[in-house]
This record gives C-alpha cells, sequence and structure tokens, in this order.
C-alpha cells in the first residue's frame, strides 16, 4: 500500500500543475493566513466564457445534487463552489486520475483554458455593486512539504490562493482549527466547523480552501407588516404547518409547464434572481427530483415577465455539518483520485518516495441560506481532503409556495447556478 499521504481542499480553488519547481510553503505568515485577498486581476471574460463556465457548472450541478437531496430535509449546496474546489485539484491531476475528473466535472478545453475561463467568471461575478459575493481562495499546506511550483503560482495568479504554512505533522486538529476560523471569518460567521473533528491527521498534506458569501436585496422587497403565519403542506397526507409567508405584488417572470410553475425573483440590479420551481403535486420531491437541467432551462426559456402575487415563506437552511461527498463523486465516475495506491496527483506533489503521494481522503461542503422579505443572504464551502392575502380579486397571476420547493440563485448574464437547493419545511433549518 503507497501514498498514504493526503490531499485536503476546502471549498473552490483552482490551482494548474507544474513540474519545473519545487517549493516549501513559507510564502505567507501563519497570521496572514486568516486574511482574505483580493480577487485577482484575470481579465473580463468574453460571454462565451461566461457561458461555458455556466454549461459546466449546471451539468455537474444537476447530476451531484441528486446524491446530496435528503428525503424529508431542506437541502441547500453551492455547485460553483464544490466544482471549483474540485477542479482545483484537477489541475493537479494527471494520466486516467485527470481523465476522470475532467469527465465527471465536464471540462472542455487545456488546463490553461480552464483556468482562465473558470477564474475570469468568477472574477467578473464579484465586481458588482448591486449585490455582494466574495469568494475567497486560501491553501494551506505542511510546512515540512515540497509543492509544485507551476501549481502554487498558477493557484495565486488565477485565484488570488497564497499558500499558507501550517503544521499537519505535529498538531493536525490545531490546523483543522485554524482552517475552519478563516472559512468561518470569509463566510461572516455563517459557515462553521466545515472540517469536523478527526477529518484531518499527521498524513495531511494540503488543504485547498474556497468560501463564498452572497448577500442581496430584493428589487421589489416583500412588506414585513404583510407576513403573517399561514398554513404550508409539507405533504398530501400529513396536517399542515402554520410558517411566516411574505406576500407582495412583485415584477417578476412566470412560467408553467409539465405540472410545475417556476418563479423568477430579480435581486436589485436585475443580473441576480432567485428561481423557485413548484411541483403542482406537494409529494413530487419525495418520489424522486422532477428536474433535470433540461427541464429547468425549458421552464426558464418559457417565463413571461409580468406583476405576480407573491406568497412565499421566510426560510433558513443552517445545517449542524458538513455533507461528505467522496461516496458520491467515486459513483459520480471519479474513484481513482481516492484511490491512495493509484491516483496520480504529481502535478501538486511529486515527491521521489512514492508511498508518499498524495491522494484525496475527504470532501466536505456546506452551505447557508436565509431568505427574509428584504433579500437573501447564502454562503457555503467546500472542502477536499488529500489524505392568500391582501389584495382584491385582479387578474394578476399568482405564485403560492405554500408546499415543497425548489431554489436556485442564479446569474442571469450566464444562466450560473450559484446555489441551488430544497425547502420542504420552513419551519426547520
Amino acid at each position: 500500500m503507497r501514498r498514504r499521504q493526503f490531499l485536503s481542499l476546502l471549498a473552490p480553488i483552482t490551482m494548474l500543475a507544474c513540474t519545473e519547481d519545487v517549493v516549501p510553503p513559507t510564502e505567507i505568515t501563519s497570521e496572514e493566513a486568516l486574511e482574505a485577498t483580493e480577487p485577482p486581476q484575470v481579465g473580463a471574460p468574453s460571454q462565451d466564457d461566461r457561458k461555458r463556465q455556466a454549461a459546466t457548472n449546471n451539468a455537474f450541478a444537476f447530476e451531484i445534487y441528486e446524491h446530496i437531496d435528503r428525503p424529508g430535509e431542506n437541502v441547500a449546496v453551492s455547485p460553483v463552489s464544490i466544482s471549483t474546489a474540485l477542479t482545483m485539484a484537477w489541475a493537479g491531476a494527471k494520466g486516467e486520475t485527470e481523465a476522470q475528473m475532467r469527465k465527471v466535472l465536464h471540462l472542455e478545453g487545456t488546463r490553461d483554458e480552464v483556468l482562465a475561463r473558470t477564474a475570469k467568471t468568477l472574477g467578473a461575478l464579484q465586481t458588482s455593486k448591486d449585490y455582494e459575493l466574495a469568494i475567497a481562495n486560501r491553501l494551506f499546506g505542511e510546512k515540512s512539504s515540497a509543492f509544485e511550483g507551476g501549481f502554487l503560482d498558477e493557484s495565486k495568479k488565477h485565484f488570488g490562493a497564497p499558500l499558507a504554512p501550517v503544521d499537519f505533522k505535529n498538531d493536525a486538529d490545531g490546523s483543522r482549527k485554524q482552517i475552519n476560523a478563516w472559512v468561518e471569518k470569509q463566510t461572516k460567521q455563517r459557515i462553521k466547523n466545515i472540517l469536523p473533528e478527526g477529518s484531518l491527521d499527521n498524513l495531511t498534506r494540503l488543504v485547498l480552501v474556497n468560501a463564498v458569501h452572497f448577500v442581496a436585496a430584493w428589487q421589489t422587497p416583500f412588506s414585513q407588516e404583510r407576513t403573517e403565519k399561514q398554513a404550508f403542506h409539507t405533504s398530501s397526507s400529513a396536517d399542515p404547518i402554520d410558517v411566516s409567508m411574505m406576500f407582495g405584488r412583485i415584477d417578476a417572470r412566470l412560467a408553467e409547464k409539465d405540472g410545475m410553475k417556476l418563479l423568477s425573483l430579480p435581486y436589485a440590479g436585475g443580473t441576480m434572481s432567485m428561481v423557485i420551481v413548484l411541483p403542482n403535486d406537494a409529494d413530487a420531491l419525495e418520489k424522486g427530483s422532477p428536474m433535470t437541467l433540461a427541464s429547468f432551462e425549458a421552464l426558464r426559456s418559457a417565463a413571461t415577465d409580468g406583476e405576480v402575487d407573491v406568497v412565499l415563506p421566510r426560510f433558513e437552511i443552517d445545517p449542524a455539518s458538513p455533507v461528505a461527498l467522496v461516496d458520491v463523486l467515486a459513483k459520480l465516475g471519479m474513484p481513482l483520485a481516492f484511490d491512495a495506491d493509484k491516483s496520480d496527483f504529481t502535478g501538486i506533489s511529486n515527491p521521489s518516495n512514492p508511498d508518499e503521494r498524495l491522494s484525496i481522503a475527504k470532501v466536505f461542503h456546506k452551505a447557508f441560506v436565509k431568505v427574509d422579505e428584504k433579500g437573501t443572504e447564502a454562503a457555503a464551502a467546500t472542502a477536499v481532503a488529500m489524505s392568500g392575502k391582501g389584495a382584491a380579486p385582479t387578474d394578476v397571476p399568482s405564485f403560492r409556495a405554500d408546499r415543497p420547493f425548489m431554489f436556485f440563485i442564479v446569474d442571469e448574464l450566464s444562466g450560473l447556478v450559484l446555489f441551488r437547493g430544497t425547502v420542504r419545511d420552513p419551519s426547520k433549518k
């Protein structure tokens, strides 16, 4: 059995592999490791860049969600966070390991093209003054280990992810707490304990971290004075529960097709929206996901503009623990990345002793989403470890989310899905 050293990644970061130089992780101090860096200056994406990045991200998003969604529970994920973290690891993969990861992540083009397109698109999303979106990246490396210089250079160049030295060998749990503190700070205290106790050990060599934090106000806020307790039907057979329902007449986009309604609620500025998909059948989400990427895009394309009388529950999704993704990703088609005997991440670290080569040991993801009258706050991190109220009768159409529904936070310029989730019971987190 070889390769007992492990690579860990926290949230989305991307790095380019290169074998020209190897350097120890001494770029920044431990104190500086907790600070965020400005997004790298990588230039603006073309519209084709945006569309291709959205296609890559969304294809992966819909496939992985099928395996993450849990019947009976509220669920939230950030596909961007997961896919970017894995793309970072992919950039240091070689051979069949690289090929499997490329297929699962739906990556197209050369490494340089993929990394540049990802960096430009994510960078552009952070420039809007209409909403707050922060995507922060960091590498935490074992202070005595050597990593490929090209990998470190490209990580910093494309994603503003410098390398912070930590002591996994002698203080793995202290290093875990330091990484968790960084993620908590970057997400404004919304994502806590992304790395659970015992998730790192003295064989961990590298943790790649990305944290995403999003805050946006509705283009047309709901009136708090109109919010009141109303019935929400968690299923067709269960007794309804009373939850805080928001009411508003809002300029939005609305569609209905194949037993589902879609409402696209714009955030201020109109470049981001929350898209809500409401099955007519209250039990539809427990029978298996009725939403494919093709049906989602078809519904969005069919939506028309106009005033809509909206009834929507307040909700907050804040899971107590992260979701472990290794088994899910292996089932999707990239088992080699987790095989300590066969994985090839020599683009990240290429030690002379093959027993010290890297494999991915764990992948963790956690997302927070809060929706109220003012707007939405959402945050996420992914870790991959190697190792009826008010209005008189009217012709205005209505959208009443009083049963389980799906939601998506979408960049309108590209169609890229930043966050996705399911609300089955708004009274629970």
